[in-house]
């Protein structure tokens, strides 16, 4: 993309989103909610998804306050649960909302604040790389055909993958996935996020070798934090405190519905291709602009071995096949 076009995009004038169709993950806070925000205030119909039925349901009223006449529906899933990703899918895949196309899913929802200690998931799965990675690939392969399906000659779906400024502070090759060897906070989460970006670009590739016409892109919200953030009842409701502490990080910070315009860019953006990278301008704080990702989830190998491990510890194989048939 030319520098041009990328100092062309205007966040506050997003283009017209009317008859497209867009999931969500992590819908009911932070950058997830401003980014289904953003989609509704430009005309898109979207679905809101997350795991806790109450948090969902005050994000959802929220969102029909703040932009009057919103299309909007939500679904309950926890990426973290294999089997709640299978039945919310099958929900979008049967036909059970507004719109029977889907345009496009944002892999959003993650573990942000990690536990200090190795926590497991029902099915004994590291907790942070299971929601912010591994289910986040269950969901994909679930979804796969039907974004296959709403591919035309004038829009191609797309899947958006939520990585990491962190991806630059620490070279996690993801060796040992489940962290079985060594636990810590802060390597979960990055480790957690190199697989996010890893995944990200291995499904580009694996998606045009397959000829499935659904691009791949990746985007990070740079440092985006609640206390900078506008208040919004039952989304984002910070404690003086910590409005006054974020205040402090205002040079290199910025609120999280600035930190959801890269992820829009990277979803409705049309000059946007498959295997892109998009963050900040800043790094941490700006405009959305297309950037490099981290040499270690760019890694071909690294790429290989998460993907085969996502294949291992799912059980699932994403139908590529069956998807490029199904966009003919």
């Amino acid at each position: 993309m030319s520098i041009s076009a990328q100092n062309a995009w205007d966040p506050q004038q997003l283009p017209p989103q009317d008859g497209k169709s867009f999931l969500v993950t992590g819908a009911n806070a932070g950058v997830g909610y401003f980014t289904c925000e953003q989609l509704a205030r430009a005309g898109a119909h979207v679905i809101m998804s997350g795991r806790s039925p109450h948090k969902l349901q005050a994000a959802h009223e929220a969102l029909e306050a703040r932009v009057p006449g919103a299309s909007v529906e939500t679904l309950l899933m926890d990426v973290a649960n294999p089997g709640s990703i299978r039945a919310a899918a099958a929900s979008v895949r049967g036909g059970l909302f507004q719109r029977s196309r889907l345009d496009g899913v944002v892999f959003n929802a993650g573990v942000v604040h990690t536990p200090k200690t190795r926590q497991i998931t029902r099915d004994g799965r590291e907790l942070v790389f299971a929601t912010n990675a591994l289910g986040h690939f269950v969901l994909g392969a679930e979804l796969i055909v039907p974004l296959a399906k709403a591919s035309s000659p004038r829009w191609t779906p797309r899947m958006v993958w939520l990585g990491s400024v962190s991806t630059r502070m620490g070279r996690y090759a993801p060796d040992d996935v489940q962290l079985e060897k060594g636990y810590s906070a802060w390597k979960a989460y990055v480790q957690s996020k190199v697989a996010v970006q890893a995944l990200g670009l291995e499904a580009d590739a694996r998606l045009r070798d397959a000829g499935v016409p659904v691009d791949s892109v990746i985007a990070h919200p740079g440092y985006s934090i609640g206390g900078r953030t506008p208040i919004v009842k039952g989304v984002n409701e910070p404690r003086l405190m910590k409005r006054l502490r974020d205040t402090l990080q205002t040079p290199f910070s910025q609120g999280k519905e600035r930190g959801a315009d890269s992820v829009i860019r990277a979803l409705i953006d049309p000059e946007v291709r498959s295997g892109d990278y998009w963050g900040p301008r800043m790094l941490t704080r700006g405009g959305p602009t297309m950037q490099r990702p981290s040499s270690t989830s760019s890694d071909p190998e690294v790429r290989r071995k998460l993907w085969e491990a996502c294949e291992e510890l799912s059980g699932l194989t994403w139908p590529l096949d069956k998807a490029a048939k199904a966009a003919r």
